[in-house]
């Protein structure tokens, strides 16, 4: 960016995606977590007197957030964001257009009936996405409230057009594309198809500066199952990208495409995975004509995390004039491994009073013998009052430490590490596996085990909405979407 543009000119964004508010909301530590970090990143937004919020989804973690965590939202929201600051952008697209598909058709600070200071923009994720014969999220309720602007929502999964918010400041032309989340297969297709259509702005689109916000897979996860950069637009010059949780928020350079790509991540730890242990930001983005620069903030009040892996060998306490047994020796070896792991926790501390002081700690240990298993439960035990997570703090699995697994083998290891959270490792999924079964069952000419009302494409998305979003009526919904509309394919 040029130095010193004229303030009244620049764009000031706060991005960040990916809070989950109501993780783990009833547990008796963590309960409060995804709440403190989020109004950490209302308050860093006020502070820094941005001109908006732009959240890149997954704002709940679950589609049907409960009555609480919907009124903390909200409250905070109203705290943070409501007041008598004046808004210095306008917005110049036709706001029909970009919020078709939700009940407010106009941004909120244009709203007569509300005061609001700092504009939120968001779309949805994948876990917070609109569900159920009315198609709505948690999303639409805080649009309808006007404390959200709900962009980015399309109810027609056969063709996606997307019109982007047209704002301006001063010299300054900005439009801002959203694609709220759709399952990562059919979204492959409908790129393919050319059925995803980003229109421009018809005057003066070679001066606007372009901002994609996308909720999907990045990570390569399967044939079809992300979308790969070289499948959008090249007139685009920033992309901020949700979903995934491991901190990449300096921008990225694609030479290809010819724009940058900006993974915020998440804000709080929704797994055990060592992506989730890397330093979580949040950042101002400025833009000034059609230069940006990026500013990351780090966040303060995420509770501390240590991942590691380890094999039971590094962690064998050898002394050969020890007479204690061999898994004595590895516990033994485990527990000062963890020791350690939660001093360098506590080194993490930033200081900031609202910082949750329990650490969370998960060591992978790696054993090739039967005989190297050690009891679990006794072991997390002695670190009850230690650590945030006591039940889950030690997994142990078969092999080797960074041994990849291949994706054709369906071992108990693999699926002890689905139910242990792990799979946002590695590129297996559950329904890869439901995939498999019924393919097997096809082979084998078992007609008894094929499915006849519905398709393992959609028993997979119900199974997956049951689980990940605790969504109860997900299969009832699917069955009655089968029984009046087209078969699931």
């Amino acid at each position: 960016m040029i130095d010193d543009p004229p303030e009244e000119d620049v764009f000031s964004i706060l991005v960040a995606t990916d809070t989950h508010l109501g993780y783990e909301v009833d547990h008796p530590v963590r309960g409060n977590d995804s709440f403190v970090t989020f109004e950490e990143i209302l308050h860093i937004g006020r502070e820094n007197d941005v001109d908006l919020i732009l959240l890149g989804g997954d704002l709940f973690h679950l589609t049907k957030p409960s009555a609480e965590t919907l009124h903390r939202c909200m409250s905070l929201l109203r705290q943070y964001c409501m007041g008598d600051r004046p808004v210095s952008f306008e917005i110049v697209s036709d706001q029909e257009k970009n919020f078709e598909n939700t009940t407010q058709k106009v941004v909120n600070y244009e709203d007569p009936n509300y005061n609001v200071s700092i504009p939120v923009f968001s779309i949805h994720g994948n876990h917070d996405d609109p569900t159920g014969q009315s198609n709505t999220s948690a999303l639409d309720i805080l649009s309808c409230a006007g404390l959200v602007n709900y962009f980015g929502k399309c109810v027609d999964v056969t063709d996606v057009p997307i019109n982007p918010l047209l704002l301006r400041k001063g010299k300054s032309l900005l439009s801002i594309y959203g694609l709220g989340h759709i399952v990562d297969k059919r979204l492959c297709r409908l790129f393919e198809a050319g059925k995803v259509n980003f229109y421009q702005p018809e005057e003066q689109h070679d001066d606007w500066f372009n901002i994609l916000v996308i909720h999907q897979n990045r990570a390569a996860r399967g044939v079809k199952g992300y979308i790969d950069e070289s499948a959008l637009p090249g007139m685009l010059d920033l992309i901020i990208w949700g979903h995934e949780h491991d901190c990449r928020v300096e921008p990225e350079f694609n030479a290809t495409k010819n724009f940058h790509v900006m993974q915020p991540g998440s804000s709080v730890a929704t797994s055990l995975a060592e992506g989730e242990s890397l330093p979580k930001h949040v950042a101002i983005v400025k833009i000034y004509k059609k230069q940006f620069e990026c500013t990351p903030i780090p966040l303060e009040t995420v509770r501390p995390f240590v991942f590691r892996d380890a094999n039971v060998s590094e962690v064998l306490m050898e002394n050969p004039k020890d007479l204690k047994s061999l898994t004595e020796k590895i516990e033994e070896g485990a527990t000062k491994l963890v020791q350690e792991m939660i001093k360098e926790a506590l080194a993490k501390k930033t200081g900031h009073p609202k910082q949750p002081a329990l650490p969370l700690i998960r060591l992978r240990l790696f054993f090739e013998d039967e005989g190297d298993m050690i009891n679990i439960v006794r072991f997390n035990q002695k670190f009850e009052g230690s650590v945030a997570n006591p039940t889950d703090l030690l997994l142990m699995k078969k092999g080797i430490a960074d041994k990849k697994v291949k994706r054709d083998v369906l071992a108990r290891e693999v699926l002890a590490d689905i139910l242990n959270g792990e799979q946002e490792n590695w590129d297996v999924k559950i329904e890869d596996y439901v995939q498999k079964y019924f393919n097997e069952q096809e082979d084998n000419g078992n007609d008894l085990f094929r499915l006849n009302v519905l398709s393992v494409t959609g028993l997979n998305a119900g199974l997956s909405r049951m689980v990940d979003l605790q969504d109860n009526n997900a299969i009832d919904f699917i069955v009655k979407y089968v029984f009046h509309c087209p078969r699931i394919s």
